[in-house]
């Protein structure tokens, strides 16, 4: 068999066997937790001899520490790292002499935790592969956080299996073409079984990644519903930036960050810290976890006449969110009662959402929940449960010249005793304390001014938001030339 072939042709036994039947790999597998899944794929198809220098599991945290030394956390990313680079030190220290010169040596790890007896866990592991492209190369190397969303353990063993199987042989036959190794990691499964919500590639075949861009094509490829990426651009995991932390979220279009952006952000995180627990006389402000949230159909709302996204224009806006020193989620989570029950499964603490009146006004638009049993009202009630609280912007009425806050706000007949039982019960609460001077800046026009060539947009924006527009020449700043940007696509 080549293992070359298109691996959209090939079952999880045909990879395993591809891999077993190719002279130039050779390496260990290093399994903690939910069995000895990945390795025994290699195993069972046949040729394994050809394949394995050596399969571990020290379960045991005795002799786990022995050989990996001492770790607070045994399903963690530096106990992965920690597995990777020793069994790969001592898989080049053993055979380096004896096959080196014609060998792509690798090795796969994985530590996880599996659905427990009680069923009260979480089921998650992180797993990774560290090789060689060719022999004698430096290694390269991808590392993968993924939740079991099996509701039994024997079917959580066998994702895991799969899973890792599609990892070695994406990463050693398609390392050159990014997505379709990630695409090909749920090969023979389901987004309903697996979900891989950070992958981290490095090494010599990695040089030209963009990790921000492998964080939205998890989500683009539908292997997870959300993502993360740091201000530097470095990938991160969900659950541990947000684990057992307050959570303060902005969604937007940040087409681009706007003056208006950061002060609702920065007026809605004042009132979130007087928030109950959060703000204590004389004690030390708690550490709040800012988030700023692309979700993937305001990504789509610039689609090209192809229906893809456009990168470039993903790019430029994490690019003007880095500037602000920005944290990024990119999800698909339209509605807002979703992004809330995935903000609990990682804390316990105050949920703080921060929005302008136009979205609070879409909040209430039945449409939106026809397909729940229990329409608006079962989408509340997911919404607000557990200490979450809207912190909403005031919006001056182009038209009227009137300033709409959550106190004159008026929603449909139908729903306005609802909407003033959550206002006045504190569920939905008005920014007060706000720069008046901002109250006319919408991005829309923003947009509307880089691409005519008119100043006054500089005026918008934070300074560093302005200078980074202009020294990479980004949202069509100086292409006077090119058909006009219509703003108005961008919501």
């Amino acid at each position: 068999m080549d293992p070359k072939t298109d691996r959209k042709n090939l079952v999880t036994q045909q990879k395993a066997l591809a891999i077993n039947l190719d002279p130039r790999k050779y390496g260990t597998f290093a399994e903690i937790g939910a069995g000895q899944e990945v390795v025994r794929w290699f195993f069972q198809v046949g040729g394994a001899a050809g394949t394995i220098a050596k399969s571990i599991s020290a379960y045991d945290m005795t002799v786990s520490d022995a050989i990996y030394g001492p770790s607070p956390r045994y399903v963690s990313r530096d106990r992965l790292q920690t597995m990777l680079d020793y069994e790969y030190a001592l898989l080049q220290e053993r055979l380096q002499d004896k096959r080196g010169a014609d060998t792509d040596f690798f090795v796969f790890a994985d530590t996880v935790a599996a659905r427990n007896f009680q069923g009260t866990n979480e089921c998650h592991g992180w797993m990774g592969i560290k090789y060689q492209a060719t022999p004698g190369a430096e290694p390269s190397q991808i590392v993968a956080h993924v939740r079991m969303l099996d509701k039994d353990n024997v079917a959580q063993q066998q994702a895991l299996g799969i899973i890792g199987v599609n990892l070695i042989y994406g990463a050693l036959y398609h390392f050159a073409a990014s997505d379709d190794l990630m695409h090909s990691l749920i090969d023979d499964l389901t987004a309903e079984r697996i979900e891989v919500d950070m992958i981290k590639f490095s090494g010599p075949e990695f040089r030209g990644i963009d990790h921000r861009l492998m964080s939205l094509k998890l989500v683009q490829l539908e292997l997870s519903d959300a993502a993360m990426f740091s201000a530097t651009g470095e990938v991160l995991q969900p659950s541990e930036v947000l684990h057992k932390k307050p959570i303060l979220v902005e969604r937007g279009s940040f087409r681009p960050v706007t003056h208006v952006n950061m002060d609702m952000l920065y007026s809605a995180r004042q009132q979130f810290l007087n928030h109950v627990g959060l703000r204590q006389e004389g004690a030390a402000e708690p550490e709040i976890v800012t988030l700023m949230e692309l979700t993937m159909r305001n990504l789509r709302s610039t689609c090209g006449e192809n229906g893809e996204i456009d990168y470039d224009d993903f790019l430029a806006r994490a690019d003007v969110l880095a500037a602000t020193g920005a944290t990024v989620l990119i999800s698909d989570y339209f509605e807002y009662y979703r992004l809330a029950t995935y903000l609990r499964r990682c804390t316990k603490l105050p949920i703080g959402i921060t929005m302008g009146i136009p979205s609070l006004i879409d909040l209430f638009d039945e449409r939106y929940y026809e397909h729940l049993e229990g329409g608006i009202l079962e989408s509340f009630g997911r919404l607000f449960r557990n200490d979450l609280k809207l912190y909403v912007y005031p919006l001056l009425d182009g038209a009227t010249r009137h300033l709409v806050t959550v106190q004159k706000l008026k929603v449909s007949p139908s729903l306005q005793g609802l909407y003033d039982h959550l206002a006045e019960n504190g569920y939905i609460e008005s920014i007060d304390f706000y720069n008046r001077d901002y109250l006319g800046i919408f991005s829309r026009d923003v947009l509307t001014k880089i691409c005519n060539g008119d100043p006054s947009w500089e005026t918008m924006v934070p300074p560093t938001v302005a200078s980074l527009i202009k020294e990479r020449h980004l949202f069509g700043y100086r292409l006077l030339d090119a058909p006009p940007i219509d703003a108005n696509a961008a919501p």
